[in-house]
């Protein structure tokens, strides 16, 4: 058995999550797990001299709780609940290939983290193209008046620098304007190449 951990990271807004779903529904023995899951409870969260709830900061996450369920899905993948279903073009080498795509905003900031993806990639959007998508959700707690200036543009900035930083960390920048279709299709075809790269192991192994 071997197991593909793909990191799905990246903007508010960006896509991530409907990305995921549709990547779930096309991929062999496939399933997610989502940041947003380990948030912590709202009188947990700290809130800053203006009033902000800090929500896109590390510290408002259960990080160590989304690691340890992480490597528990990697420990055991298909007594997770995953479908094991597999499109009818799936080669035999994959049967026993389990993928589990990591969906959230801040993923690859967290060292515990970085260990695990076999992928990493990041969805960025443009400031007015993001503050307009967001400004389309609702959100519990509800956005306060000035809340994407004041600090959900600034945190994805201040943490999207420290991965452009990091020249040893290797990610895949997409640029979240393009069409659901043409990224998912990108997105597709670069894990089925990870996919084949596993079943190439296999077949060393084997022979």
């Amino acid at each position: 058995m071997k197991v593909l951990v793909i990191g799905l990271g990246g903007v508010t807004n960006g896509g991530k999550t409907t990305l995921a779903e549709k990547l779930k529904d096309m991929l062999p023995n496939c399933d997610i797990i989502s940041q947003d899951d380990f948030f912590k409870p709202e009188s947990e969260v700290e809130t800053d001299e203006r009033g902000f709830k800090l929500y896109d900061v590390l510290d408002a996450l259960y990080m160590d709780e989304m690691v340890t369920s992480i490597r528990n899905w990697m420990k055991s993948p298909a007594s997770s609940g995953v479908v094991t279903e597999e499109p009818e073009n799936t080669c035999d080498n994959l049967k026993n290939v389990y993928i589990l795509i990591v969906e959230g905003f801040l993923l690859y900031n967290y060292e515990p983290l970085n260990e695990l993806w076999n992928r990493r990639y990041f969805l960025t959007l443009p400031y007015e193209e993001c503050k307009r998508r967001r400004s389309t959700r609702v959100y519990q707690p509800a956005d306060t008046p000035g809340y994407f200036d004041g600090h959900v543009w600034p945190m994805y900035l201040k943490y999207k620098n420290e991965l452009e930083e990091n020249t040893s960390m290797q990610v895949d920048y997409l640029d979240g304007t393009k069409s659901q279709e043409e990224l998912l299709s990108y997105l597709y075809s670069d894990i089925i190449q990870e996919l084949n790269k596993l079943r190439e192991e296999n077949q060393q192994v084997t022979s």
